[in-house]
Formats: structure tokens, sequence, C-alpha cells
């Protein structure tokens, strides 16, 4: 039988938390019916102020009970402000760039996730975790780049993004229609409607539930909503005060609703870590189908925080702090040795980036073990990096709405015009989260240490903008 985290006492658990903190990559003694289960869920195009606990008024019971009851990040970042790129740093704990790994995949892609890169599935497998993956991948579709070759059991979802098909009307009868994949194989295809498609990953991640209630599983459900074109089902059309954009959002809140039910039901909300992000900022040229960064400055394909800060929410009942605002920065790429040091699980063979943040879940006051984290974007251009409080950018050109244009809500965009950023540029976080001060003349010390930390990167990974290659990156995988 599983422990049951309430026959658990405070002091066990702290003494716990002390041995997870400095033994990050010991293997830490379960066994195999107890080994704590992994429900990670992963959204697309989510905006930081889409949820009602990150001030929306678009109604999200369901992850507003979920903060309450676990950790809220409010500087939580992915590695970069687009989708393939941020699910390869998730996934793998490293940042995208130094696996090759840039932008939006599609239908015409000759490559995806090298095999030889270690998933969390991956690391998890050894363990005897049953592992299952419904919704977007977005890491190669081509069959040796499939989920089921990287670490999964089993699989269904669409291999890249819902708007690339011959539908969507920006496409002009580009993309082919969108395969829907069992596994290895096409089962189906999209053509008009994706209406049901929260509902029914929703569906399969709670039967993935329940047939492995007896067993470790590791669940990544990524949703390809509130990514355009948006879809919603009946029992949620028209209950928005946000339009269709906000029906997608609460539909999206009722499938987190389902996965805790289905946890709770077979027993398990004691023994399962459950996380949920989103790839990168709100698609803002999309008006009205397109969500809201609160805030904070920018969107996605942006290096602004409104463009890499996401929301980010974690529970595990009786094992990490609820109602916790932890305030200091993480990153995606730490989600991968968190988990594998709340399960003993051993890292990667390659060099990864990320480093464990369990103590952040349950002490406010803790802070992350990187030095800083890097945000790339555009190929290869090291764009910002955060150190603590402070968030420096290096000059290079980035994409805003065009002004005077009119509000649309019909799915199609409106225009963005560049913007070349010819200085650096410093900006305090805690105090300035809007991004509109610009401190640099005020805090040269500040400004000297990250610049040594953008040298090292630059060294390792790499910049486009200063033409330097890195000596530490990957290829991702090819085909012929």
């Amino acid at each position: 039988m599983r422990i049951s985290a309430n026959k658990i006492t405070l002091t066990l658990v702290l003494i716990c938390f002390t041995r997870f903190a400095s033994q990050a990559n010991s293997n830490i003694p379960f066994t195999e019916s107890d080994k704590p289960n992994v429900v990670l869920i992963f959204v697309d195009d989510m905006g930081y102020g889409d949820l009602g606990t990150y001030g929306s008024d678009i109604p999200t019971p369901n992850l507003d009970q979920m903060a309450k009851e676990g950790v809220k990040f409010t500087n939580f970042y992915v590695a970069q402000a687009v989708c393939s790129a941020s699910r390869a740093a998730l996934l793998t704990g490293t940042y995208a760039n130094r696996l090759g790994i840039h932008g939006a995949l599609d239908h015409t892609a000759k490559h995806g996730l090298n095999p030889e890169e270690t998933t969390i599935a991956e690391i998890l497998k050894p363990l005897g975790y049953h592992t299952g993956m419904f919704g977007k991948w977005h890491l190669g579709h081509h069959p040796e780049f499939l989920p089921t070759n990287q670490g999964f059991d089993e699989y269904y979802g669409i291999p890249y993004s819902n708007d690339m098909w011959p539908h969507h009307p920006q496409s002009k009868n580009y993309y082919p229609p969108l395969p829907l994949y069992q596994n290895d194989k096409v089962v189906d295809t999209l053509f008009s409607d994706q209406s049901m498609l929260t509902t029914t990953f929703t569906e399969k991640a709670v039967d993935f539930i329940g047939r492995n209630k007896e067993n470790p599983f590791f669940l990544y459900l990524a949703h390809p909503m509130p990514h355009v074109p948006l879809f919603v089902s009946d029992k949620f059309k028209g209950k928005s005060p946000k339009g269709l954009y906000g029906d997608v959002v609460m539909e999206i809140d009722w499938s987190v609703g389902e996965v805790m039910k289905a946890l709770r039901e077979n027993g398990l909300e004691e023994n399962t870590l459950v996380i949920f992000l989103s790839d990168n900022g709100p698609w803002l040229s999309y008006s009205g189908h397109s969500g809201s960064a609160g805030p904070l400055k920018e969107g996605k394909g942006t290096s602004w925080d409104g463009g890499v800060k996401v929301p980010a929410i974690m529970k595990w009942k009786g094992q990490i702090s609820a109602d916790l605002v932890q305030e200091n920065p993480a990153m995606s790429i730490d989600i991968l040795p968190t988990i594998a040091q709340i399960t003993g699980a051993e890292l990667p063979k390659l060099p990864i980036d990320g480093k464990s943040i369990f103590p952040m879940l349950s002490d406010a006051k803790a802070t992350s073990q990187q030095d800083a984290y890097f945000i790339y974007y555009n190929r290869n251009e090291l764009q910002a990096v955060v150190m603590g409080d402070w968030k420096l950018y290096f000059p290079h050109k980035y994409r805003s709405i065009a002004p005077g244009q009119a509000f649309r809500n019909d799915g199609n965009p409106i225009d963005y015009y560049m913007i070349e950023m010819k200085e650096m540029e410093l900006y305090h976080i805690p105090t300035d989260p809007s991004e509109s001060e610009n401190v640099i003349s005020q805090n040269p010390t500040i400004v000297s240490k990250i610049n040594e930390l953008a040298e090292i990167a630059r060294n390792d990974m790499g910049d486009a903008l200063q033409n330097s290659e890195g000596k530490n990156n990957r290829e991702p995988g090819k085909v012929n």
C-alpha cells in the first residue's frame, strides 16, 4: 500500500526536505508501490494574467484552489517564448538552443528532439514508472522523434500546433490536415472542428490515472489550447465574460479539476506532485483571441517578461507547503532535476542546465541554485539574463503590436512591427514588474556581474548577437 501523507509527522516531513535539499541526486528509498506520481499539465500560449489567482476575471476555480493548496510562482520563466523550444527545455532540463531546437516545428521539419537526449519520462522508466502523454508534442513528427521513442509508454495527440492545418485563416492551404496519433500511428485527421480536443485529452488523462493507480506513473497532459485557432466544447461555449478565449480557459480549468478529482477518487492525492505551466506568454497579435500578460510587458515571441514569464502552480498534498507564494525566480529547465530529486531518479548522462528547486516548494525564502537564467530567442540570440531580482537585456530587435490598429475578435491577427533595442537595459523586477524604468546607469556593479555570467554562457552555448558559436551545443535529431 502507498504511504499516506497524513500519517507522516511534520518533523519527519522537515527531515525529508533537508535530506532532499542536500542529496539532490541520491537514490531515495521508495519501494516501487509508493514512489510519488508526477502529473505535468502544460498549456499553450496562456498568459501570465489569464487565471483568477493571477488577477484575471475569467473564472478558474480549480486552478485557484490548486494555488491555495500548493505553491504559486510569481516569477517562473520558460527558456524561450516559442512552442517547440519551450517544450524541449521543459522535458530535458536543458536550454533548447543547446539542443538545436528552435522556433515551432511543423510538417516540413526534417529534425526533432535528438533520441540521445533524455526526457523526464526516460529518467523515470527505469524506476518502474508507467508514462503517458496526451496532447500536443511538437518536438518532431517523424517516427524516431515521437513520444513513444522518447520514453512514453503511450501517446494520444497531435504532433505540432493546432494552427498548422489548412483551415486556419492564415494558413493559405499551406498545411495538410492535422494528424491525430495514437502511439506511432495516425488514427484520424482533424478537418474543421477541434472543439472536443480539450475534453478528449482530459478523458484520456483521467483514464490513464485510473489504470495506473497501483503503480507509479508520470502523466504529461499538454493541451493545445488556448493557442489559436480557439475551440471549446458546448459545455463551456458562451460561459465566460471574456468571450471565446475565456471559454477556452474555463475548459482548461475544468480539465485540471477533472485530473484532481481522479487523483482524489483513486486515493493518490497525497502521493502525487501536480505541476501546471504554460509554454510561453500570450500571442498578442490575435487581439480578442489571445490572452493577457497582466502587468507584464509584451508577449509571446519576445524576451520581455510578458513572453517568458508564465503562470506556474505546483501541488503535492502533505509534502509541500500550501498557500505559498514563491516570488524568487525559477525556470522550466529546473523541473526535470526536481522530479529526479523527489523520485530518486538518475540525472541524464548528457549535461543538463536545470537544478532542483524542491526547497522552493516549501520555503518562500528559498532561492534557486542557479547563478542566473539565460533567455535565448530567434535561433541563438542571448537576449536577456535574469539574476535574482534583476533582468538585463542586450541590444536586439523584437516584435511589438504596431500602433493604430483596430481590435479584432475574429481569429485573424493584427500586425507586428519591429523595435530595435540599441543599448543594454536593466530592470529591477520586484519593484518594476512591467519593466518600465531602465535603471542601468544606477547599478554598474549588477551590470558587471551579469555581463560576466553572460560571457560564460556565450562561451558555453553561443550567442548570434555576438557571433559566438559556443563550445558545448549539441545537434538535434535529423532525418534524410
